[in-house]
């Protein structure tokens, strides 16, 4: 391995390297597995709830580790182990129909309770109709700004990648091959320069495409007061209490996310495909709840109780919004799945903002009072140590409880491709996974057991001065989480194994 400062790109599958080793402050998985479990074998299946957008259940990396109901026949058209749902096979589509139709897209949050206000309707108890119409409308502002913004970018690289092509005969630009070129006229000088600032930002045509299609898809669906995505379910919205609607079908119309956090768990290891997951025997179960746009309370709620009902030991929650009209579902869902001695993991999110001035939902902290024990808050973790925490992730001293890797995780994608994505949802399953291999080997730890090793044994930067997400201020690293610290799979396994 090259030194520190001459890796210049994130190494693929840097989640799992180790920082002695690697020079990548990944959580030394495969150092863990190496060295302290080559003469062991997991003693229990575990298996992790993924509530999501759903998961290609055809991916070659991923058929392996899907759970699968032994209580249900596929494809018989009956609830066979009487849990109220119908072929549950892989898991439930709690946002799909009856009639074998899904929610794709949905609407934000602010924006149902904008049109609440609208109507001249009421807002549950602390929220205020003038602060969500404030909210919505500089959320609209962003939008129609941030798109006006891609534009323009998306033309001045053209322009360069046009112009620097008829002086380079090459197919493709890269960085390397631009800073080549020695201009001979002003026009190409200029493309040079905004072809290496873009890039330098990381910005390519791909990046900014997807940029866009998001923004468009805020627009249209997020936060029009008009759309309704909910009509498909068909469910009664307004009863809590119901849980029988949805269908089977898991993968859904998008299932990239959620095949991306679910291959960073439990992708098959040592299969001679892409990558390796960290879990070691992990079942996956798919519950898709997670639509373009934000999720529903009592969608979240029923998912936590699906999970917890069918013997899922983890659950993964790489989602999350800024408000929870509805949040006592979800809270009596978070105390069912927190007595029953379910670990759950649950995504910072990604807004560069102090989780004490600004929260996420859901959270463990419960509105009558208390919170969640069996609950652990994810930051994400930059793979250079000089900026380990990650520009967008959110923080607090407080609120979120651990770092790891979240930037540049290379995962499965549907089509079983692969593919390296950004986000506090990477950070999440990354502990998820961690946490699913202790269960594995140690079968005798709870999942209060396996919380408190995960953050006690993660390696503290807590005096490394990093740049703030949001702000870029130099702070401690120790400043921006319970711990200081980042997930480290060897560093807890030896430390499951000092309790035998």
């Amino acid at each position: 391995m090259a030194p520190a400062e001459l890796i210049t790109s994130a190494p693929d599958a840097w989640q799992l390297m180790d920082l002695g080793e690697d020079r990548v402050p990944g959580v030394s998985a495969d150092r863990a597995y190496r060295e302290l479990l080559a003469d062991r074998q997991p003693a229990r299946e575990v298996i992790v709830a993924v509530i999501d957008g759903g998961i290609d259940t055809l991916h070659v990396d991923l058929r392996g580790s899907l759970w699968q109901n032994p209580g249900e026949t596929p494809g018989n058209g009956f609830d066979d182990d009487g849990n109220g749902y119908v072929d549950d096979v892989y898991g439930w589509n709690f946002i799909g129909g009856a009639d074998g139709r899904n929610v794709r897209h949905e609407t934000l949050e602010v924006t149902r309770m904008y049109a609440r206000c609208e109507r001249g309707e009421s807002l549950p108890a602390g929220l205020d109709c003038s602060a969500v119409s404030s909210e919505y409308e500089e959320r609209a502002t962003e939008v129609e700004q941030t798109l006006a913004q891609v534009d323009q970018l998306q033309q001045a690289l053209e322009f360069a990648t046009s112009t620097l092509l008829v002086v380079v005969p090459t197919d493709e630009l890269t960085p390397e091959v631009v800073e080549a070129i020695r201009p001979g006229t002003q026009r190409v000088s200029q493309a040079r320069d905004i072809y290496l600032q873009l890039r330098e930002g990381g910005l390519t045509m791909e990046v900014l495409v997807e940029a866009q299609e998001a923004y468009e898809g805020l627009a249209e669906y997020g936060l029009n007061t008009e759309f309704n995505g909910r009509e498909i379910v068909g469910d009664d919205f307004e009863d809590g209490n119901e849980s029988a609607y949805g269908n089977r079908d898991v993968m859904g119309p998008d299932a990239k996310h959620g095949t991306h956090v679910a291959g960073i768990i439990g992708a098959m290891r040592g299969n001679d495909e892409g990558i390796d997951g960290i879990g070691a025997n992990v079942r996956l179960m798919t519950i898709r709840t997670v639509p373009d746009g934000d999720e529903r309370d009592k969608d979240v709620a029923n998912a936590i109780r699906y999970a917890v009902d069918n013997g899922a030991n983890i659950i993964n929650m790489s989602f999350g919004k800024t408000h929870s009209p509805r949040k006592s579902l979800v809270d009596a869902a978070i105390r069912y799945a927190d007595e029953a001695g379910v670990l759950m993991i649950h995504a910072a999110g990604n807004d560069g903002e102090n989780l004490d001035d600004n929260a996420n939902f859901p959270t463990p902290v419960y509105d009558d009072g208390g919170r969640a024990e069996n609950w652990i808050e994810i930051g994400a973790a930059n793979w250079m140590v000089d900026s380990l925490a990650a520009t967008f992730s959110n923080y607090s001293q407080t609120r979120v409880d651990v770092f790891s890797p979240g930037v540049a995780i290379l995962s499965t994608v549907p089509g079983s491709e692969y593919k390296q994505e950004d986000g506090t949802s990477m950070a999440a399953p990354v502990v998820s996974g961690v946490a699913a291999l202790l269960m594995a080997y140690f079968p005798e730890l709870s999942a209060s057991d396996v919380r408190r090793i995960l953050l006690d044994s993660s390696v503290k930067y807590g005096d490394d001065m990093v740049p703030q997400p949001g702000s870029g201020t130099a702070v401690p690293f120790g400043t921006l989480s319970v711990t200081g610290g980042v997930v480290n799979a060897y560093e807890a396994v030896r430390m499951a194994l000092a309790r035998m």
